[in-house]
């Protein structure tokens, strides 16, 4: 088989992976070498379905010892297979670098023969790229779970980020879709890769050419719709990764059917998109907003509402903190009204220093004042003739169509009937608790 048609192969069966975003560090060559990792030097395409593919994104190989149900490149699934050597991946990477049509790599791999051995092939391609070729591009590696920790370590080191995927939110749809995998081997690289970046920092300090480990952080991905898994088991989830983890990004990738099996969706399913960018929306509150998952979903809502945004939502079920003076509310508050964006509560403390503000001050500083004029007073006045009641402003937001398939729907956060084999699971929270050992 030819080098292109490899690459064919290999391209093809890494586009289901999300997980990679911009780089995140700040690095160019040495004198001598080529590339660089800037922190917005990175290019980003999209693909049609609307997500982002950066770099080279390319597995090492499409073989794989593992059976899960819901992989194209399960080793009962008959696809087309190949291979890179690390020398023919490296030797591809700096080829398309030169040509100017990639600025960096992403690496993942199915496990061939066993985790240890690819990844001790991912070392080799990623050595020779910055031993070599001297190459200071941004380079993404996939840890493959259950391999030996000092190869994590030198991986880590050659790579700028690294990503453990847990595909599927629960322990019972784990031993169900991925028989071969398990919690602790997953965990367990996940932790590694924390403990490292931990330790790294440390010694930056102490030694001034310590060699960096994974500067750009960990990142993983979900799998949003395989499984009957609620968003509130997956956000909870999220959750405990960022906080026991580290972790800088969790991608959430909707699930598009392209294997045949009983256990999944059926072929030809749409994917969730719309769920998928709901929780891409409270992710951006957990992290940026100091909403905690808790307060976004609970037993009785596991799932979000596809009409309203999060942060809306929780918005119109809690009027009892609304509307609330602009020029006096403290900036936690403030980023908790619809409308009113990380950006727009630090010129609203910086405005209202000097000056008491108004709505056209509002409109003046960005704010979305759509959303905002029905949870925000100015100067103790609300706009005049609007009213401020749940169904109201409910009303308003919402379009003549969304809200009347709103109303026909209004059962939607219960949870979806999806898939039924996981009758009985128990509680959703202490399900998540037990599976990240919290």
């Amino acid at each position: 088989m030819d080098l292109f048609d490899k690459l064919k192969i290999l391209t093809d069966a890494a586009k289901y992976d999300v997980a990679c975003t911009s780089s995140g560090v700040d690095r160019s060559a040495a004198r001598g070498g080529i590339g660089s990792a800037e922190a917005c030097g990175i290019c980003h395409t999209f693909a049609p379905d609307g997500r982002c593919v950066s770099l080279l994104k390319v597995l090492m190989t499409n073989r794989c010892a593992y059976d899960c149900r819901y992989c194209v490149n399960r080793r009962s699934h008959q696809t087309p297979r190949a291979e890179f050597t690390p020398r023919e991946l490296a030797d591809l990477t700096i080829g398309f670098y030169r040509r100017n049509y990639i600025e960096g790599l992403f690496l993942s791999s199915g496990v061939l023969k066993n985790p240890d051995y690819t990844c001790d092939r991912m070392i080799e391609t990623l050595r020779i790229l910055r031993e070599e070729y001297r190459f200071g591009g941004y380079i993404h590696a996939k840890a493959i779970p259950g391999a030996d920790r000092s190869l994590i370590e030198r991986l880590g080191v050659l790579a700028d980020r690294m990503s453990v995927n847990i595909e599927l939110p629960s322990r019972q749809s784990l031993s169900l879709l991925a028989p071969d995998k398990s919690k602790a081997s997953i965990l367990k690289p996940m932790g590694e890769i924390r403990d490292g970046i931990r330790q790294n920092k440390t010694d930056l300090v102490r030694y001034r050419h310590t060699p960096r480990f994974v500067p750009a952080g960990q990142s993983t991905q979900m799998m949003i719709g395989a499984t009957p898994d609620t968003d509130y088991r997956i956000l909870n989830l999220a959750q405990g990764l960022y906080r026991n983890y580290g972790l800088k990004r969790v991608f959430y990738s909707a699930y598009l059917p392209v294997v045949e099996n009983s256990l999944l969706p059926a072929l030809g399913t749409r994917p969730p998109l719309l769920r998928e960018h709901r929780l891409y929306q409270a992710d951006w509150l957990l992290r940026f907003y100091g909403f905690s998952a808790e307060e976004l979903l609970d037993p009785e809502h596991q799932n979000f509402n596809p009409y309203v945004d999060p942060k809306c939502n929780w918005a119109l079920n809690h009027m009892e903190v609304f509307p609330m003076e602009v020029n006096r509310a403290p900036k936690e508050l403030l980023l908790r009204v619809p409308g009113i964006g990380v950006t727009g509560v630090k010129r609203i403390l910086t405005a209202r220093r000097t000056a008491s503000l108004d709505f056209e001050d509002l409109k003046k500083l960005g704010v979305v004042l759509k959303r905002a004029q029905y949870f925000v007073t100015c100067r103790g006045k609300s706009v005049p003739g609007l009213k401020l009641t749940r169904d109201s402003i409910l009303r308003a937001l919402l379009s003549s169509k969304e809200l009347n398939l709103y109303s026909r729907d209004l059962d939607w956060g219960e949870a979806p009937q999806q898939l039924s084999f996981f009758g009985g699971a128990g509680p959703e929270r202490e399900e998540v608790q037990r599976w990240l050992a919290i």
